[in-house]
């Protein structure tokens, strides 16, 4: 009798084995868990528009030339024309969008120019000139001035050396 049991217990014990393996297998997925997306399916947070559509298409004709997949003459032709859609593209986006105002009218940032510095004037373009022609003032070849005093100060000063003023870093 022993071993009847035994034998019952064991074949319960692999038939609640064999279910719990194939239950995912054969129930349906519950409602709230979405099911994944497979690559038939469209992803919705994909963005398919013409924009993204060429800067994808230049970043993955870049990678096929990185692995050796493209030809250089390839490579060429399909750079020129997914950049030209790609710039189509963007040209179109901003034309849409009103922005504060166009790139082209943006301020951009002076970089200034090794040579002779007025505080007021900025960099003057006279060559070796130790006067501003505008003002009259020494020039210097300092990166900054005091606010205050209007001293030139080397680029690594914290403070003036005329009127005390602490240098804004």
């Amino acid at each position: 009798m022993s071993s009847i049991l035994e034998l019952v217990a064991g074949l319960a014990l692999a038939a609640a084995a064999v279910f719990f393996v194939l239950r995912p297998v054969l129930s349906p997925p519950p409602a709230d868990v979405d099911a994944p997306v497979t690559m038939d399916e469209e992803d919705p947070e994909d963005d398919l528009s013409p924009r993204s559509v060429a800067l994808w298409a230049l970043k993955e004709i870049e990678f096929d030339r990185a692995t050796g997949k493209l030809s250089d003459a390839d490579y060429d032709a399909l750079n020129a024309k997914y950049t030209a859609e790609a710039l189509a593209a963007l040209r179109s986006d901003t034309a849409a969008v009103p922005g504060p105002e166009s790139p082209a009218a943006r301020p951009r940032a002076v970089v200034p120019i090794a040579g002779s510095v007025c505080p007021t004037h900025g960099v003057r373009p006279e060559a070796n000139a130790k006067f501003c022609s505008a003002c009259g003032r020494r020039l210097s070849n300092a990166t900054g001035f005091c606010g205050k005093c209007g001293t030139a100060l080397p680029p690594d000063a914290r403070f003036c050396a005329v009127c005390g003023r602490r240098v804004a870093a």
